[in-house]
């Protein structure tokens, strides 16, 4: 429970701050169509587990599979090749200030006969400390696997201007972002979602701190950090 409006709340939240995500949409799948195709159903030790039919979270693909290639792991030494590599430190403000449980996932894409890859940032549903909607701060919960992604950060600048979309992003447009998920994604339980928004309402003042706690660990992750604490 909880996981789909996690990944469309966070989604939603991310687009809002301008970061490369992929376009969600909440995808109404008919019985109809579950029984007609073969790939809506789960084979399980022998048994076959139908999907169910109603209100899910479609993703789209960051890019067409027969117009160009995505990779979901990435060798650090072709991370030149990433022509956004600086909004990786923009997904961390967004990381921080929705309490990602989980490392940070990103898809690589590029186009045919294009050089550069882009980054674009997937699966959001451990934000919010996955189902307990809670925020249980650790500075190494909600990063990248490895430092290189973080070489460019050099001051507070590097963050920017996704630190200062989320700082400054209008409380309507988190309720707005919160109200399109369908009740039945968290049981209904809209007392347990409001609360949520107005947590995230709130933590949007102490995003910086908690970025500061993550450059101060024994990760070490901004070797290039020159700006005075």
């Amino acid at each position: 429970m909880r996981v789909l409006a996690n990944e469309m709340l966070a989604t939603r939240l991310a687009q809002a701050a301008g970061l490369p995500v992929p376009v969600t949409e909440v995808v109404e799948v008919s019985d109809w169509l579950v029984e007609h195709t073969a790939e809506l159903n789960i084979q399980l030790a022998g048994t076959t587990i139908r999907c169910q039919p109603g209100l899910h979270f479609g993703s789209r693909y960051v890019v067409d599979p027969l117009q160009g290639q995505v990779f979901d792991y990435f060798p650090t030494a072709m991370l030149e090749r990433v022509r956004n590599l600086e909004a990786f430190a923009g997904m961390l403000v967004l990381d921080k200030w929705t309490g990602n449980a989980n490392g940070r996932q990103a898809a690589f894409w590029r186009k045919m006969r294009e050089r550069k890859y882009t980054a674009a940032f997937i699966d959001q549903g451990y934000c919010f400390n996955a189902g307990e909607w809670n925020f249980p701060d650790y500075p190494m919960r909600g990063v990248y696997a490895h430092n290189e992604v973080y070489a460019g950060v050099q001051s507070w600048n590097s963050f920017e201007p996704w630190l200062a979309n989320i700082e400054k992003m209008e409380a309507d447009s988190i309720w707005a972002a919160a109200s399109d998920i369908p009740p039945e994604w968290y049981g209904s339980e809209w007392a347990a979602l409001e609360k949520l928004v107005c947590c995230l309402i709130q933590r949007r003042t102490r995003v910086r701190e908690l970025i500061m706690a993550f450059r101060l660990s024994q990760r070490r992750p901004f070797p290039c950090w020159t700006e005075d604490a």
